[in-house]
């Protein structure tokens, strides 16, 4: 199984919180879940973190069966309407995203 994450590295602004939670629900897991080849889609928002950690108040993982369909989900026209779509949610955040891809090995 292949594991594609986006660490969502920043802040959220003050008192957008619950907003940025509900831009998500409501106009991107839907997309993310139409990705093709998408076999689970789940979102995680930061609790606390070690002294010193950088903050991640979010984290999108996405699982797929293969190299070869995370290609293809990626080159999908659902994904650049979801890239569109994620400027409204980076109107409520401060920081930067960046993708990881891991080969999950025990899950």
């Amino acid at each position: 199984m292949i594991i594609r994450q986006a660490f969502f590295e920043g802040s959220i602004h003050a008192g957008k919180e619950g907003a940025f939670k509900a831009y998500v629900a409501e106009k991107l897991m839907p997309m993310w879940l139409a990705f093709p080849g998408i076999r689970e889609v789940k979102v995680l928002y930061a609790v606390e973190r070690d002294e010193g950690a950088p903050p991640f108040p979010m984290v999108l993982w996405t699982a797929y069966d293969s190299r070869e369909a995370l290609a293809a989900a990626l080159d999908s026209a659902v994904r650049y309407e979801s890239r569109e779509m994620t400027k409204g949610l980076l109107e409520m955040f401060d920081g930067h995203i960046h993708h990881h891809v891991f080969d999950l090995a025990h899950g």
